[in-house]
């Protein structure tokens, strides 16, 4: 037991020593999530919009001040002839046209209603989508609220209602993801390349033939990067309730078991890739390309699975980090008790446990 906790130690000394190790142990965490959850957002501000009017109306010029004092839009163009539109979309003054019809105010009183046309730059059809739903979201406001004290209610009537994230804010769906993305770099990275240096340096053999066992040495190797991802999870659920103003819907003791059974998993995954490989770099390169490029792109963190075709969905069933981003997301966002995420933990386990048995029967083979 005395030499197990001198290997563990002797880690700790090793990761405290290399300044380059604690940057990215400790700083990059706080980099990455401050970055996807400010920096990279998918949330719809400052839309450039033109107004195409036949005339400048009262009830236009209130339509079109209250879609400007609205946090998406700035009205920067009044437009006189339809063929403005592509010149100014070509030159990027404006993403969206309103354009309305002759005599609108008159119009909207008709049993017909008024017409409004809209005409979008749609070169990226995902901002396009969203760009019209909050207009159509300002519009109906808007005309609800009565376009100009003479004018009835008017004819467009919604009741939407948004749950769970009623500000629409990207952090929401950032922050889980990011706890994937930082514990699968901190774990399993940090532990393949540990394991790897030492096969490749040659002092493998030396530990292999002190009075330790073999499976305690690399437990032993593991143990610091799961205390550290311990800490690592504590700074980042901190920022995510202070700074980012994350809900805690749920129990906070349900997400900190879901995350330690992710770290878990992830340290499997370092040792699984450390019995597979000699060299640090190719390690680096298997837990960016195989790991984490496919943990970005197929976990739901960026993109919905729903969306992708049948083959992708398929192989998202095999990205840990799809199951936990799910089971956080329940826990944190929607407040819902253990029981709605056993599926996603006992996949997370079974995950777990069937790393663990081929890294430790790969190692024995490898020794």
């Amino acid at each position: 037991m005395k030499e197990f906790t001198a290997f563990i130690r002797k880690e700790f000394y090793h990761i405290f020593r290399d300044t380059r190790t604690m940057m990215i142990l400790i700083l990059l965490p706080i980099i990455l999530i401050m970055l996807f959850s400010f920096a990279i957002s998918v949330e719809i501000r400052n839309i450039n919009i033109g107004i195409l009017a036949p005339t400048r109306d009262q009830n236009i010029t209130q339509l079109a001040n209250k879609i400007d004092a609205s946090e998406y839009f700035n009205v920067t163009n009044w437009l006189t002839s339809p063929d403005d539109i592509d010149r100014l979309m070509r030159r990027n003054e404006v993403d969206l046209v309103l354009c309305f019809e002759d005599a609108f105010a008159s119009r909207t009183t008709s049993a017909d209603g008024a017409n409004i046309a809209i005409t979008i730059d749609a070169s990226n059809p995902n901002t396009a989508s969203s760009e019209m739903m909050f207009l159509m979201g300002v519009l109906q406001s808007s005309m609800n609220g009565n376009v100009s004290p003479t004018t009835p209610q008017g004819t467009l009537t919604s009741n939407v209602r948004m749950l769970y994230n009623p500000q629409n804010k990207s952090s929401y769906n950032f922050v889980p993801g990011i706890m994937g993305l930082i514990l699968i770099l901190i774990c399993a990275l940090m532990t393949s390349v540990s394991i790897v240096r030492e096969k490749e340096t040659g002092t493998m053999e030396v530990l292999l033939v002190s009075p330790v066992k073999p499976i305690h040495i690399i437990f032993a190797k593991m143990i610091p990067y799961f205390i550290i991802s311990c800490i690592v999870l504590t700074i980042v659920l901190t920022l995510s309730f202070t700074v980012l103003e994350i809900p805690m819907l749920g129990t906070l003791h349900w997400v900190i078991l879901e995350s330690l059974i992710y770290i878990l998993l992830a340290l499997t995954i370092g040792l699984f890739v450390s019995t597979m490989v000699d060299s640090q770099l190719v390690a680096t390169l298997i837990c960016a390309i195989i790991f984490m490029l496919p943990m970005l792109l197929l976990s739901g963190m960026l993109f919905p699975i729903e969306s992708m075709p049948r083959f992708f969905q398929v192989i998202s069933n095999i990205i840990p980090a799809r199951w936990y981003i799910a089971a956080i997301k329940k826990l944190m966002i929607q407040g819902v008790e253990f029981q709605f995420v056993i599926k996603e933990t006992l996949i997370l386990i079974t995950m777990t446990i069937a790393l663990l048995v081929a890294s430790l029967k790969k190692f024995k083979e490898t020794l």
